[in-house]
């Protein structure tokens, strides 16, 4: 936890202290609850497991299931309204802003949740659905949404969300010719 809120001091300039982190932070107290909740619900103590999630959510307005993966250093920044599937995977050093939804697109069997890589950032409201992969260092903007996998270190806007940024990718450079003169 004290690894976490370290982090969070870091990556966060309106956070005062480590104190103030640790004490004040709904996505703080969220994975705390959910450590907990996840180390029960590996030795199939799902009902306990159930309950500290929903005293989390009650406490926090954050619902992370017990049976997800959640990395290190990860970050929930305020956190209202952020919903995080069974079957997702959050590996560690992803931001992840309020009302953010990494949820399933339809009931299914298996593994039906996102994938989100190590050092992701997911803008507000962005809702992330289905079996798919949020690369490394990629970005999510706010009020995407994303139904198809994003490549590492690129952008994602738009509903549906089309990638608007990616590095490999060559850029063009356009010329506008306007009475004879050329503007870059």
């Amino acid at each position: 936890m004290f690894q976490t809120a370290k982090s969070v001091l870091r990556r966060d300039p309106a956070a005062n202290s480590l104190m103030e982190v640790v004490l004040t932070y709904p996505g703080i107290r969220a994975l705390f609850w959910y450590r907990i909740a996840h180390f029960l619900n590996g030795i199939k103590l799902f009902t306990l497991a159930g309950l500290l999630s929903q005293h989390a959510v009650k406490t926090t307005g954050i619902s992370i299931a017990p049976a997800a993966r959640i990395g290190k250093r990860v970050f929930i920044d305020h956190g209202v309204g952020v919903v995080i599937g069974s079957t997702a995977i959050v590996e560690d050093d992803v931001t992840i802003m309020h009302g953010v939804t990494l949820g399933a697109r339809r009931i299914q069997t298996g593994i039906r949740h996102p994938h989100v890589r190590h050092g992701a950032f997911l803008g507000a409201n962005a809702q992330i659905l289905g079996n798919i992969m949020i690369g490394a260092d990629s970005k999510v903007g706010a009020n995407a949404v994303v139904l198809q996998s994003v490549p590492d270190k690129a952008t994602a806007v738009g509903n549906p969300a089309k990638i608007v940024n990616q590095p490999d990718q060559k850029i063009l450079k356009i010329d506008f010719v306007s009475q004879n003169k050329i503007f870059k």
